[in-house]
């Protein structure tokens, strides 16, 4: 049995164009499913949130934020670590 690996997250903004681009035509699913390699249900499930309104710019733009400051921290407390290693 094929082991499939690692579980992926795609950001938001990448399954808003995704979405945009099979509603549009741009796109079938299954060139999707082909190209990304995303399952037809997980593009089901996008799709729908999609139709529903619950993908939208501002969710995208929102975690897109919410990574920038969450690396913001990482480099914060980093600084801090380096600091106190020059003050010793």
């Amino acid at each position: 049995m094929k082991s499939r690996g690692p579980y992926r997250r795609h950001s938001t903004p990448f399954k808003l164009q995704l979405c945009q681009d099979i509603r549009s035509g741009v796109i079938g699913r299954r060139d999707a499913q082909r190209t990304y390699g995303v399952s037809a249900n997980l593009i089901q499930l996008w799709l729908t949130q999609f139709d529903r309104g619950e993908l939208s710019d501002e969710e995208a733009e929102a975690s897109v934020i919410a990574e920038y400051e969450a690396q913001i921290a990482a480099l914060e407390r980093k600084v801090g670590q380096l600091t106190m290693e020059l003050d010793l």
